[in-house]
């Protein structure tokens, strides 16, 4: 069942709603410019000052690098919504006249869509009087490390500006438009890298039994790593370890001294997470160790499981319906988003909304184009999030 909403709140609601819908048509043709002039991560910069053009006269704090703080309202608590500035290595094929004009890089995963949406969502809470205070989060490197929400969760600035929950909203091909699911608890996994070395004694390929094989010792290692999880992890508690990248050699009769592969682990709960990560270490050891070769296996730790705040998932859940959209299913996801930074130094609920985007429908895809209508869809999770952020005050 979703909560009542207090009367005060849903008259907040309606005209915060009203003012969001006057600013939509400027937000249709702000995302239109961002997606044509996409920046890397790392180099968001003209981004972030393109942003700031359209929130000129709030104050703003350079946060990470090339992110930003916008404060909309005046001291005190206030609620975060977050935006991510960075966009993707990928050459457009949408072929809109808007495309991409930068090749080799492109808005494939929507963040020109959140951008513009959360522009309007700061416009109408500037224009709606009794409107709590909210903080822009303007956030570079979402899809590279260092993160930027990383960098961003470890600043005094969040203290500073009184951040007392932060939201967030996704675009999500995989749910029909309309609908956006504000899931409470875990719904994206922690993800990590490893770089696995097997190293070895290479020859001449004609000479097997003088050598020590590292390509056939990283072979079986490969295949070992696949039982972990189907043999070791317990089926309630889910993870994924996947190998996707291997390096070996350079000539077809030489033996090699070394291999590399690499991949990921994830995880929706820290201490299966772990447990991964020392599972692959030992059987890497282990079987290179059966071949005459040694493993050395190297994680990265990347984001953390992303949870989100029970109560303001249930919440905001309830505003959802009165803004006209359809809460969703429950929805997990092995994907992960560095938003979990964010959520786990204060209380987060991220939303994913649903987008029509027919056959352009692979996040990361080079032809991956949500409708302008996303932003309007977008703008009002934002808005119930923000609503259900301000009424747990």
């Amino acid at each position: 069942m979703t909560e009542s909403i207090p009367t005060l709140v849903t008259g907040l609601a309606d005209r915060l709603k009203g003012a969001l819908h006057d600013e939509l048509p400027a937000a249709v043709e702000l995302r239109r410019r961002l997606h044509a002039a996409p920046d890397p991560s790392g180099a968001e910069g003209p981004t972030r000052d393109l942003v700031l053009a359209e929130l000129a006269g709030h104050p703003a704090d350079l946060v990470a690098g090339t992110g930003a703080l916008v404060r909309i309202g005046g001291p005190g608590p206030a609620v975060g919504v977050r935006a991510e500035l960075d966009a993707l290595a990928v050459t457009e094929r949408t072929g809109v006249p808007w495309a991409s004009t930068r090749v080799g890089c492109m808005h494939a995963c929507g963040h020109d869509v959140h951008l513009a949406a959360l522009v309007a969502l700061c416009r109408a809470v500037a224009a709606t009087p009794g409107a709590q205070p909210l903080v822009a989060v303007l956030q570079p490197r979402e899809e590279t490390y260092p993160s930027g929400a990383r960098d961003i969760a470890a600043s005094p600035l969040l203290r500073a500006h009184q951040l007392t929950s932060i939201i967030g909203a996704h675009v999500q091909p995989t749910l029909p438009r309309g609908e956006v699911a504000a899931t409470p608890g875990t719904v994206n996994a922690a993800a990590d890298e490893f770089i696995l070395t097997v190293r070895g004694h290479g020859g001449h390929a004609a000479y097997p039994h003088l050598t020590s094989d590292p390509v056939l010792a990283l072979a079986h290692v490969i295949i070992g790593l696949q039982h972990i999880v189907s043999r070791n992890v317990d089926p309630i508690s889910s993870a994924v370890l996947g190998v996707s990248t291997l390096r070996a050699g350079s000539a077809s009769n030489v033996v090699p001294d070394q291999a590399v592969a690499g991949g990921t682990v994830r995880a929706m709960n820290e201490a299966t997470r772990e447990q991964v990560h020392t599972q692959l270490a030992d059987v890497a050891d282990l079987l290179a160790r059966a071949h005459g070769c040694t493993a050395e296996v190297t994680i990265t730790r990347g984001e953390p499981v992303l949870h989100n705040d029970s109560r303001l998932a249930t919440r905001a859940g309830a505003e959802l319906a009165g803004l006209g959209l359809t809460p969703s299913r429950p929805m997990l996801s092995f994907g992960a988003d560095d938003f979990s930074y964010l959520s786990t130094a204060l209380p987060g609920l991220m939303m994913f909304v649903g987008v029509d985007t027919g056959e352009r429908s692979r996040l990361h895809g080079a032809d991956f184009l949500p409708p302008d209508e996303a932003v309007t869809d977008v703008a009002l999770a934002m808005l119930a999030g923000y609503l259900a952020a301000a009424e747990a005050e």
